[in-house]
């Protein structure tokens, strides 16, 4: 079968949509499909740009493929008689962050506007395809509370599950993923202000902006832990970030409603460690349970500190928790043959 993948691209941004389309292209291959990615670029500022970028998305045709399997806004736009929805997220601006105040589509006339095209082009997509997916319950009751469709659960595998294998357990908390002020790595920083045992933090990742690699670097500055706190900003090859989670101690991530488990808490499961978050992340809280599978905290700095103080206090306690979130992991039997086959069927 031929098989496009179509998925959006922001200009020298990459995340774990762009690795899921990657990995989902590969393994559509292996089962001997003929696949291909096709991605659209897309910025979302300034806000009055976006009725063009759907615009150019619904004019777009592709021609000699038997299926399409979209992924995120506005790419999911793109008509086909034989579309498949995997939905990664929507344009949350126009949703649940507009809600919230987090949006970047003004508090206007015009941008009252947008939002209802958003939402006008969303429902035509939904009602056209073959088969709606989501990647988490999150995004399925978003999708069901702000237009009305019911969806399919299709979580995301992880990628390479056998490079995850367990490793050592060693003297820091890993924190990995992009960087930027949604993933809230600085609340991991102010939280080192706290704690009273001998607790490190290794923080390694892209920055969205210039701007989110200097806060850390101020922070740590700033309260003076430079030698408790290691931050390598940018992008690491696999071969060296893959390691840094293997032999941590436990990692931490700390999103702020995340749409699905997360790849950086899916990954630490595999690998044999338990997860430190908050009690705000959204869908990671169906994978971190508070001292089974991890540390569910309030989204502050000292509590935070005290869950970090708890995991190198009791280490052994810590291990058993790691080693306990790996067999719940692996019970879940999220593979990609499984996933390929729902995809396509």
């Amino acid at each position: 079968m031929k098989i496009f993948v179509v998925n959006n691209m922001a200009p020298f941004m990459r995340g774990g949509a762009e690795d899921l389309a990657n990995y989902l292209i590969a393994h559509l291959r292996n089962v001997g499909h003929e696949a291909q990615l096709l991605r659209i670029p897309f910025r979302y500022e300034p806000a009055d740009r976006i009725f063009s970028e759907m615009l150019a998305c619904r004019m777009m045709r592709i021609g000699d493929a038997d299926l399409v399997i979209a992924l995120k806004f506005p790419a999911y736009l793109i008509p086909h008689p034989n579309k498949v929805l995997w939905l990664v997220h929507q344009y949350r601006q126009a949703y649940d962050m507009w809600d919230s105040g987090h949006s970047n589509i003004p508090a206007s006339h015009a941008g009252q506007e947008l939002r209802a095209s958003i939402g006008e082009a969303d429902s035509e997509c939904f009602r056209s395809v073959r088969r709606l997916c989501t990647i988490s319950p999150v995004t399925q009751q978003r999708l069901k509370k702000y237009n009305g469709f019911e969806s399919e659960l299709l979580r995301t595998p992880i990628n390479g599950p056998e490079d995850y294998r367990p490793g050592d357990y060693g003297d820091y908390v890993f924190c990995g993923g992009r960087i930027n002020s949604t993933k809230r790595q600085y609340l991991l920083v102010e939280a080192m202000r706290h704690v009273r045992s001998n607790a490190k933090l290794l923080i390694a990742g892209p920055a969205d902006t210039t701007q989110d690699a200097e806060r850390l670097e101020g922070l740590i500055e700033k309260y003076g832990l430079q030698n408790r706190i290691q931050l390598k900003v940018g992008y690491h090859a696999r071969e060296i970030l893959v390691p840094m989670m293997r032999n941590s101690l436990a990692c931490a991530y700390l999103p702020l409603d995340e749409d699905s488990y997360g790849y950086v808490a899916m990954e630490a499961n595999q690998a044999g460690k338990g997860v430190l978050t908050v009690n705000d992340s959204g869908g990671l809280l169906d994978l971190v349970y508070d001292d089974q599978t991890g540390w569910v905290r309030e989204p502050n700095a000292v509590q935070i500190a005290e869950a970090l103080d708890r995991i190198f206090d009791g280490r052994q306690r810590t291990m058993d928790i790691g080693s306990h979130s790996r067999q719940e992991w692996i019970k879940k039997d999220i593979t990609w043959e499984r996933t390929i086959e729902r995809l396509v069927a």
